[in-house]
């Protein structure tokens, strides 16, 4: 993290590797992957998405670009119509490389992509700074991807906006872990400024049929608003994943199936993929 006298800066650990380095390859590559979108939304939905609503929460996928970008751009291209409205950015993905419990935030005040800067609502965290398991923890951040590769996409598809991001660790039970999860996101909820991001990828290296079949059974679970029936292997990031699902039930918001293919339909062999699904809540 990049310190100065006016600002502390999160650098971009993962461009160059997760998505193009270069910014104006980087602007085309985000711009085709929203463009394309417009081909897959309903046919998995099965009915037509009302676009004078603005979601107020998506599922998106994490990995890199060449993978996983053209599903998260079937959600991002929902904020389309809704790019002046959105000024508040509530991120949560879980942690990769570095182990811990509860919900992580960093010091920073701007996360950086080739793109600019993302400046970071710091007010935000006085709200849940004295749940016990929310805290200031930079470790987890060093070269993690999941909220990274979040923020070209954002800054391609809003206005004016700011972010609070949150790295999910371990919990004692999924049920604590999940619930943990959505009383911050309970005090995050705002108004229709805030959109709620969860990142998180589905299976990980099943053969292409097996993955097919537990990747719909997760997006059943998903639609049914049903955290319990997500596993670990079922959803790398099944934690935020669940709290957001806790939320939504009681907000009394229905869940929208986006997009829903897997590596070995976008850029990667069939024999182990990773599976990738866009959800818009509202």
């Amino acid at each position: 993290m990049t310190n100065t006298r006016e600002t502390m800066a999160r650098e971009a650990m993962v461009a160059g590797m997760f998505y193009p380095a270069d910014a104006q390859e980087l602007r085309r590559a985000v711009r085709s992957f929203l463009a394309a979108a417009g081909t897959v939304g309903t046919k998995i939905a099965g009915t037509e998405k009302d676009k004078t609503e603005t979601p107020k929460a998506l599922i998106v996928p994490h990995a890199g670009y060449i993978y996983s970008g053209p599903v998260a751009g079937s959600a991002y291209a929902q904020l389309a119509a809704h790019a002046g409205e959105l000024s508040r950015i509530v991120l949560l993905g879980p942690s990769h490389r570095v182990p811990f419990t509860g919900l992580a935030y960093s010091a920073a005040e701007t996360f950086l992509t080739p793109l600019g800067s993302v400046p970071v609502d710091r007010e935000a965290f006085a709200k849940v700074r004295d749940l016990p398991q929310v805290r200031c923890y930079e470790a987890p951040f060093e070269g993690e991807h999941c909220l990274e590769v979040q923020l070209p996409f954002l800054q391609l598809s809003l206005q004016a906006f700011r972010i609070v991001p949150f790295l999910v660790g371990a919990a004692a039970t999924e049920a604590t872990g999940t619930e943990e999860v959505a009383q911050v996101i309970a005090r995050l909820w705002g108004g229709e400024e805030t959109l709620i991001v969860v990142s998180s990828d589905l299976s990980h290296y099943l053969d292409y049929a097996h993955a097919v079949a537990t990747d719909a059974e997760t997006t059943r679970a998903i639609e049914a608003l049903r955290p319990e029936a997500i596993t670990p292997t079922q959803a790398c990031g099944h934690l935020p994943l669940g709290g957001l699902l806790r939320e939504a039930k009681r907000h009394g918001l229905k869940a929208q199936t986006l997009d829903l293919r897997n590596s070995g339909d976008t850029a990667g062999p069939r024999d182990q993929v990773v599976g990738y699904g866009a959800y818009a809540f509202s």
